[in-house]
């Protein structure tokens, strides 16, 4: 009577089908003759032949498909013997001949072949039980370690130093017949969360039999399975793991995928873990077991990754295995769209205006390119990281987006990529399919399907909401992402970026024609020509966000960004703005900068060309002074961007307040406005107690931050960084996550120093970090007041916020535990 075990992975952290598993570990020759006596002879040659292969592969490193290649050939061989017809086109040897139907004669030849295979592969299997143990212990505990849990690990915000356990149970055997089986159930269906028990089983069979796809599994119920199901077949198992399913989960206040094994009519169970589940599952589960009592509100509120919720806003692709991808790039905004691809913004508006859905490809974007994202259905560079122009602006549409797709190269009719089967033309008009989560780029259309959030997801942000200390605002610039953002429960817009609102073709000519101006007066005449538009803007903007808070920060990029680059273009606007081409380019080169991201821009422009900035206030006040003539309820804030000093911020305040005063006066009506700055440098951050006398908000710009304070570039540093991560040199890509030791640092400091000045100071966090979990967890430790992200992340942000309070008064509450009543 051979005691016969199973040697398993014990990680904290569940990471199905990643590690390793040893199963019927004690078999031998001598011992499967006992094993014969005790069941059949057929029993033990098919564990012994599965303990060669798994031991062959796991423990001795003999690959798995030469096993596989013994295996069949058997299978071939016993169809031979037996008169079977042969495998249909697509089909294997192994759905004609299942492991089950193999007789002694077959096995015995699979075992001789797997012991040839192994002394072949110059490997030894160990006869000894204790040697088998000890070899295959060590195996698994190296798994923690192979290729796919580090990939696992890496994607799932899994930590290496949690390590694994390796467990050892006694083996109980579903291979013993037809009163023996193997299966996994779920205690709720895991892709729609509803309260259904869930699962497949196999009759005659172990476990590796239903995950390895090479037998059909059997549904677990009768309404799924009829006479086929295991509640028909093995009614008193079956009644068994229902009851058993049922507590567990009463148990673990979670939803639980269970492994069984039925050996001769008893149920054995072999493992519970939490159930992997669809990100609607998720909710649906959390908002089901608060109101059945198994959790309570703030419960269920933690038991939702945040991260998941973007799975419910984007199309996805309804069979992402279909096809292979041409090429993999950094996914840097959710959802999948296919499009005829255009490598030019002017392609994208003229294809568009036709009716054309379009995927504009670019080596990289810049904001002159805006218009033909917007004419987009997605978008894919080959340079450029998550926080790149292209991915900032992709995010804020709610755009697909794909970045850093370095297969492409370009060529005289678009770019070529190099696929697995070889170059493939990419040219203007082509039809391709990019994925925004995984950085996918797939030839020809693919099917997808449009999701949006459900009863559920609403509910529990309603719930999350009443949680929450921080705001959650959003980072837009149009009335569309406005309502968009509203739609998704903003409650303001943080950061409205006015540069974006430039770029439609009549507005950039006066733009142009205003750079092009040698003195004030010629400037401000073009400028003259923008207020119309800017105030029409703004009017748009406050109507939508009535009520709410908007924040506009003045002109930022540098006046470069704003110019032709190309000989065509600069022709184009020579003709246009009647002017000789020579002095187009002659101005272009004046105003090109080796580094832009650390030149002429932000409150420095204002600063040279306050006339600019006049046009721009006085546009935002008279657009509030107009809208609360209607009725409607305004409160604006000028946010001056890229500030060092406090002397520009005293500038920029008596500028603002002199424009004020004339508005006011002609509009016969005053309209209630903060004036603040946006922290983007690390002197702005050190000497927040002076900036803190003269603005009435910080917000945290770390997309700029994290630049200067770590001297990357978001555009270039994406070549090394994933480098850096994998190293330990840096914990995170800081660019995604906050870089908490460093920037994080500075954000907590300025907070400190400007709260020392003015308690009321309000502060917020407007850059991308602002829809980060973990960033967000941070906001909440130094209690900051509000995140502003992209209108698509701001159902995560606001369960993240929801997340961060309950933790913090958590551990406040488990402080003053330990501290005790006197001391609190």
């Amino acid at each position: 009577n051979p005691l016969l075990v199973s040697v398993r992975s014990g990680g904290p952290t569940s990471m199905p089908g990643m590690m390793d598993t040893v199963l019927n570990l004690g078999l031998n020759d001598e011992s499967v003759k006992g094993l014969e006596k005790l069941a059949s002879r057929r029993f033990a040659l098919d564990s012994y032949r599965r303990l060669l292969s798994m031991f062959g592969d796991v423990v001795l490193g003999v690959k798995a498909e030469t096993f596989e290649a013994v295996l069949g050939e058997e299978r071939r061989k016993f169809a031979e013997r037996v008169s079977l017809a042969g495998p249909s086109p697509g089909e294997d040897w192994a759905r004609v001949v299942p492991d089950s139907r193999l007789d002694e004669a077959a096995l015995e030849a699979v075992i001789e072949g797997y012991l040839a295979a192994i002394a072949g592969a110059e490997r030894e299997f160990p006869r000894s039980p204790e040697e088998q143990l000890k070899a295959a212990i060590a195996a698994v505990f190296s798994s923690w370690d192979n290729p796919r849990a580090q990939l696992y690990r890496r994607l799932h915000g899994v930590s290496r130093k949690h390590g694994t356990a390796v467990n050892i149970q006694a083996m109980v055997f579903g291979n013993l017949g037809r009163t023996s089986a193997t299966g996994v159930a779920f205690t709720r269906d895991p892709s729609t969360g509803e309260k259904r028990f869930f699962g497949e089983w196999l009759e005659n069979a172990q476990g590796e039999d239903v995950v390895a796809g090479v037998r059909t599994p059997l549904p677990l119920t009768l309404a799924a399975g009829g006479t086929e199901s295991l509640e028909s077949r093995h009614p008193v198992a079956y009644q068994q793991l229902f009851l058993v399913q049922e507590r567990l989960e009463r148990h673990f206040r979670d939803m639980q995928d269970l492994e069984f094994t039925i050996e001769e009519g008893r149920l054995y169970l072999l493992q519970t873990r939490r159930g992997k589940r669809s990100a609607r599952a998720a909710v649906k589960i959390a908002i089901e077991f608060a109101r059945e009592g198994l959790l309570s509100q703030r419960e269920a509120i933690l038991s939702v990754p945040p991260e998941r919720l973007r799975e419910l806003m984007f199309p996805t692709l309804k069979n992402p295995r279909e096809k292979e991808p041409l090429a993999k790039g950094i996914g840097a905004s959710p959802g999948a769209v296919s499009g005829a691809l255009v490598f030019s913004s002017e392609e994208a508006e003229k294809r568009k205006a036709a009716g054309e859905a379009v995927i504009l490809m670019r080596l990289e974007t810049s904001p002159e390119d805006l218009l033909g994202m917007e004419s987009s259905v997605g978008i894919i560079t080959a340079r450029g990281g998550a926080t790149s122009h292209a991915a900032v602006v992709a995010r804020g549409m709610g755009c697909p987006c794909v970045v850093g797709c370095g297969a492409l190269v370009p060529s005289g009719s678009g770019f070529v990529v190099q696929a697995p089967t070889g170059p493939v033309e990419l040219v203007a008009g082509k039809v391709v399919t990019i994925e925004g989560t995984t950085g996918a780029l797939y030839e020809g259309k693919l099917e997808t399907g449009k999701t949006s959030l459900d009863e559920d997801a609403i509910t529990l942000l309603a719930w999350a909401d009443r949680q929450s200390r921080m705001q959650v605002r959003a980072n837009a610039d149009t009335p569309s992402a406005a309502a968009q953002a509203l739609e998704f429960g903003a409650q303001g817009i943080g950061l409205c970026r006015t540069e974006h609102m430039f770029f439609e073709k009549e507005r950039l000519a006066h733009v142009r024609e205003m750079i092009l101006a040698r003195d004030e007066r010629t400037r401000e005449i073009a400028l003259g020509k923008l207020l119309p538009h800017q105030k029409s803007d703004f009017v748009s903007l406050f109507r939508t966000m009535g009520g709410f808070v908007v924040t506009i920060r003045l002109l930022d990029p540098p006046l470069h960004e704003f110019l032709p680059h190309d000989e065509g273009a600069a022709l184009q606007m020579a003709e246009r703005l009647h002017v000789d081409v020579a002095s187009v380019r002659a101005r272009v080169t004046e105003l090109s900068e080796q580094n832009p991201m650390l030149g002429h821009r932000g409150v420095r422009l204002a600063v040279s060309f306050p006339e600019i900035a006049k046009m721009q206030v006085r546009a935002i006040l008279s657009a509030a002074c107009a809208v609360k003539a209607e009725g409607v309820e305004v409160h604006p804030e000028i946010m001056i961007p890229l500030v060092l000093s406090g002397r520009e911020l005293d500038m920029m305040r008596a500028l603002v307040d002199d424009v004020a005063r004339d508005v006011f006066a002609e509009s016969g009506t005053a309209v209630a406005f903060k004036f603040g700055t946006m922290i983007e440098l690390p002197r702005a951050a050190l000497r927040a107690a002076d900036l803190a006398g003269k603005a009435e908000f910080f917000s945290f710009g770390t997309n700029d931050l994290t630049q200067t304070t770590l001297g990357l570039s978001r555009d270039d540093a994406g070549r090394f960084l994933p480098g850096y991560v994998e190293r330990g040199i840096l914990a995170h890509d800081p660019f995604k996550t906050l870089d908490i030791v460093g920037v994080g640092e500075l954000v907590k400091i300025a907070a400190e120093r400007g709260r020392s000045v003015r308690p009321d100071l309000k502060l917020g966090l407007c850059g991308e970090h602002g829809g980060d979990p973990a960033s967000i967890e941070y906001c909440e430790s130094i209690s900051l007041d509000y995140v502003s992200c992209s209108p698509f992340r701001i159902p995560i942000a606001r369960l993240a916020v929801a997340q961060a309070a309950i933790r913090k008064e958590r551990a406040r509450l488990a402080s003053d535990s330990v501290r005790g009543p006197e001391a609190v």
